[in-house]
């Protein structure tokens, strides 16, 4: 079925003039926990509310070629479009699941993470068709990357990410089921983390996390960062990659667990990594930033529950998708790829 796509203005808050207020309204700021986040984050930055009145806000994604960023609200079924003296548009409605599909999943429906491949194309994790997909924008078609293990469904592709060798890391955790675990529709018994090569052959990397989500590479694609969105036991693991794209040595890099039972809203989800190997991640509060040794060096504190985030412009502006609210800050570092 060919996908709606419509660039009308929506009623969402975009107006630059309400940027500051509104974010101080949410209860924005920086948490400063380690002096060598003075180097990442500048004293003087300010968290701008870019957009509100969204229902979940997720996986943004950076195009350097229109120099905007593609956001998704899951609950609307549908991916946005902000850029600099535009403000905010429909870039795709419906983004996941139509009614030309028998079998909903019935929970979220919308799609989730985004990400670009080597040509530009945008990869979507497809949560509410349960699969992996790619745009074609000529005719707005999408075309499945990948819809099954061992010939069973996926549960809902959450989040993904492409190393240089064009293959793709994503994750499988049950967030788009009724249920959950306990849903009926759950085909394969566990949650698993996979690789799609370049060729298109699928592996299966991991099937012992509980709640795998955010996914990322550091700078030199020797490790392989993977989140857990486990509420009793919410941490960031980190893999080192083998030769082969496979992984091993399987590790605690952060645990959140102490966070979460301050109240902080929010558990380890989706993430970038910048070009000195610090990462920024989702998890209670806000976004976590930690260096390349696992030191938690601060928070960007959103006031809300932070899903994801991405680099985009030059490389120092921090997009960050925070429940109601589409959000930036501009940072001193630059992310991995700019």
């Amino acid at each position: 079925m060919r996908a709606k796509f419509f660039t009308v203005s929506i009623f969402l808050l975009a107006v630059s003039a309400l940027h500051v207020a509104a974010a101080e309204a949410v209860g924005s700021r920086i948490e400063r926990l380690d002096p060598a986040l003075d180097a990442l984050v500048p004293s003087d930055a300010k968290i701008e509310v870019l957009a509100a009145g969204l229902d979940w806000a997720e996986g943004p994604v950076w195009r350097k070629t229109e120099s905007c960023v593609l956001f998704v609200d899951i609950p609307k079924n549908t991916i946005y479009r902000w850029k600099e003296n535009e403000g905010l548009s429909v870039f795709l409605r419906p983004s996941g699941y139509t009614e030309s599909d028998p079998t909903p999943n019935g929970r979220e429906l919308g799609c989730n993470a985004l990400t670009t491949d080597a040509q530009g194309r945008l990869v979507i994790a497809d949560q509410g068709n349960r699969r992996i997909a790619r745009l074609d924008e000529k005719i707005f078609v999408k075309t499945t990357l990948a819809d099954k293990y061992d010939g069973k469904r996926f549960s809902s592709p959450n989040d993904l990410v492409y190393r240089s060798n064009g293959d793709l890391y994503f994750t499988d955790p049950p967030y788009g089921l009724d249920g959950l675990n306990k849903s009926p529709r759950k085909e394969i018994p566990f949650n698993g983390v996979y690789r799609l090569s370049a060729s298109g052959e699928l592996t299966l990397l991991t099937k012992d996390l509980p709640f795998p989500n955010g996914i990322a590479f550091s700078p030199d694609e020797k490790t392989l960062y993977i989140a857990v969105s486990e509420p009793t036991h919410p941490v960031l693991m980190a893999y080192d990659v083998n030769d082969d794209g496979t992984i091993a040595h399987g590790r605690v890099f952060f645990d959140a667990t102490a966070l979460a039972r301050e109240g902080r809203k929010g558990l380890p989800d989706g993430m970038k990594v910048d070009q000195k190997g610090n990462v920024f991640l989702g998890g209670p509060g806000g976004i976590l930033v930690l260096g390349p040794d696992g030191r938690h060096l601060g928070t960007i504190v959103t006031g809300q529950t932070t899903a994801n985030c991405a680099f985009g412009g030059d490389g120092s502006t921090l997009y960050m998708a925070a429940d109601s609210y589409f959000m930036r800050i501009k940072l001193t570092t630059k992310g991995e790829g700019f």
